[in-house]
Order: structure tokens, then C-alpha cells, then sequence
């Protein structure tokens, strides 16, 4: 057959009738609406495909607005000025002092004590809430009677108020406390909430005992994604339980473990709560925290500038610190 020439062949394809693709890249541009489409574009791109959503969401956005990012950014400017409380009405001048706010605090004992404490409280409060609430979330999955009253019973003093539990933990752990009681001659002397090397780690571990029903739950609903004949197949491939448990369990809730890890890096930087209704920052400063030390400087001694300092430096370090452990816990 004798081949066809390029006009041929040309000719040929013009017969036949054009692919719905090329039919699209032909169509005329002045079809209707063609004018209107660039400005969608953009508004699609501000507002997204569902405009309805942040109408939705604007009342939570103004409040995140007005009680958080503004007072962020006050708080910031408040850092690097020299700023005092004065009676309303009266207006003066705010001088920019740079880091002078930062030097006079960091070199002051109480500011360098309080976060040797948040050190103690963190390196106590976050290995114990992972340990307790991915054992007690494992043996509450593993358990078939009572695991819906024993999932109350741990989420019970997490949505308590801490007013209340923390008046428990005053009955307990006081000079003439229950603990105490029990303890007889093997009780510490001075009493735990007035020892200046134990008060650190008592209210750690009620933070962990307040805080550890919502970590249970994160571990629970974790470990029941895990297919169980994962664990099954480690059985009968010869693996002992705890073999089992490391090579199955914990990769599967490593997602978990690093929320967790996260959300208790986060609580540890807000600790307030505890130590004020508890010791107020005493014995000595033995259980002063940052966030409590802002607190004091600020609203009771009346020097927002330096609070506002290290309001600063507490926020820069807990940003470090999280962002550190979750690239350790998240790599692969």
C-alpha cells in the first residue's frame, strides 16, 4: 500500500472528528462566565471552596483573635518596653529598653529557680503519664468485664475541678495528713508538701494522676485500630508477650506516644494551678514555676514588663522543647 503523504495524512485527521481534550482546548474563549473566572480564582483561594465555613468559624476565630493573639503580641511588646500599671486615663511614656527586661530576669534567683523546677516537674510528670496511661490503656483493652466503669473511674479527676481534688491531696499529704498516718515513723520529716525535695515530685504526680484518664483514652482508641491478628501472628511465630507487645503495640501507638508526649510538654509549661492553692510557690521557692512566677511579678509586684519577660521565655522554651521530641519521636 503506498504510503500517504503529510497533505494526505493532514487532510485525514481534519475528516475525522476532533477528541472531547482538543475539543476543550478549542472552545471559543468568549463562552459565558469566562470574564468571571480569574476573580473566583482568587476569591477561592482567600475563601476557600466553602465560603459557608468561615462564617462557621469567624466566632471562634474573633475569640482566639481577642484573647489570645492580642494579648500575645501586647504581652511581646510589653517585654521590650519599660512598662508599669498606671490609674486610668493617665498616659505616659513607655521607653523601648531592648533586652534589658530579659537580662534582669534571668540573672535573678527566682527566675532561675522556677524553671530548675519546671526541669524536676517535666523530667517526673512525662515519662510517668506515658508509662501509667499506655499500661492502664493496654490492660483496659485487654479486660472484658468492667472496662466501661474503669474508663470512668480514670476520666473521672480529669474533668473534676482541680479546687476540689486538690483539697484531697491537702488531706492526704499534710503534716497530719492520711499518708502520714499510714507511714507512722517512716514518714518524711518535714512533711511532704513542706520538704523542699519532695514537693516538686508530689505535685508532678498529681498532675499525672489528674491529667491521666484523657491520655488513657488517646492510648485506648489507638491500641483498638491495631489488628489483633497482628498479635496473634507474633504468637505463633514464637514471640513472648512483652516481644509481642514491643514489636506490635508500641509502633502502632508511636503516633500517640508523641501527642502525648506534646500535650504533657505543653500542660508542664501552664503549671499554675497546683502549686499556688498548694504551697504557693514554697517551701522557699522549692515549687515556684514559671507561670506562677509571672503571676507574682506582674499582678502582685506590679512589674508586667519582667512578667511579661519571662512570659517570653517560658513560651520560646516550651516551643524548642516540643519541637525537639517530636522530630526525635517522629522520625523514621
Amino acid at each position: 500500500m503506498k504510503a500517504l503523504s503529510d497533505s494526505d495524512r493532514a487532510a485525514g485527521r481534519g475528516d475525522r472528528a476532533p477528541r472531547p481534550a482538543a475539543a476543550a482546548r478549542q472552545a471559543p474563549p468568549e463562552y459565558p462566565g469566562k470574564a468571571g473566572r480569574p476573580r473566583a480564582s482568587r476569591l477561592e483561594r482567600w475563601l476557600g471552596n466553602s465560603p459557608l465555613g468561615l462564617v462557621l468559624t469567624a466566632p471562634y476565630t474573633a475569640y482566639v483573635l481577642v484573647v489570645f493573639i492580642i494579648p500575645f503580641a501586647v504581652g511581646i511588646w510589653m517585654a521590650f518596653h519599660d512598662y508599669f500599671f498606671t490609674a486610668p486615663g493617665v498616659s505616659v511614656p513607655h521607653p523601648f529598653v531592648g533586652f534589658d527586661n530579659f537580662t534582669k530576669v534571668l540573672g535573678e534567683e527566682n527566675t532561675q529557680r522556677a524553671f530548675g523546677n519546671l526541669g524536676v516537674f517535666m523530667l517526673i510528670n512525662i515519662p510517668l503519664t506515658v508509662v501509667l496511661a499506655l499500661a492502664l490503656a493496654t490492660a483496659l483493652n485487654a479486660a472484658t468485664r468492667w472496662r466501661g466503669f474503669f474508663r470512668v473511674a480514670y476520666y473521672v479527676p480529669y474533668v473534676t475541678a482541680s479546687v476540689a481534688t486538690l483539697a484531697v491531696w491537702l488531706f492526704l499529704f499534710n503534716g497530719s495528713g492520711a499518708v502520714n498516718n499510714v507511714l507512722g515513723s517512716w514518714a518524711p520529716d518535714p512533711s511532704w508538701l513542706a520538704n523542699k525535695s519532695l514537693v516538686m515530685p508530689v505535685i508532678a504526680v498529681y498532675v499525672t494522676w489528674k491529667q491521666l484518664g484523657f491520655y488513657i483514652l488517646l492510648y485506648l482508641a489507638a491500641l483498638q485500630n491495631v489488628p489483633k491478628e497482628l498479635h496473634e501472628a507474633s504468637l505463633t511465630d514464637g514471640a513472648g508477650r512483652w516481644q509481642a507487645f514491643r514489636a506490635v503495640t508500641l509502633p502502632a501507638v508511636r503516633p500517640v506516644t508523641s501527642l502525648v508526649i506534646l500535650l504533657s510538654i505543653i500542660t508542664a509549661g501552664q503549671i499554675f494551678t497546683e502549686p499556688f492553692l498548694l504551697t504557693g510557690g514554697g517551701p522557699s521557692g522549692a515549687s515556684l514555676t514559671p507561670a506562677l512566677l509571672v503571676y507574682q511579678r506582674g499582678i502582685e509586684q506590679g512589674e508586667p514588663d519582667a512578667a511579661a519577660a519571662i512570659g517570653l521565655i517560658l513560651v520560646t522554651g516550651v516551643l524548642i522543647i516540643a519541637t525537639l521530641a517530636r522530630r526525635v519521636l517522629e522520625r523514621d
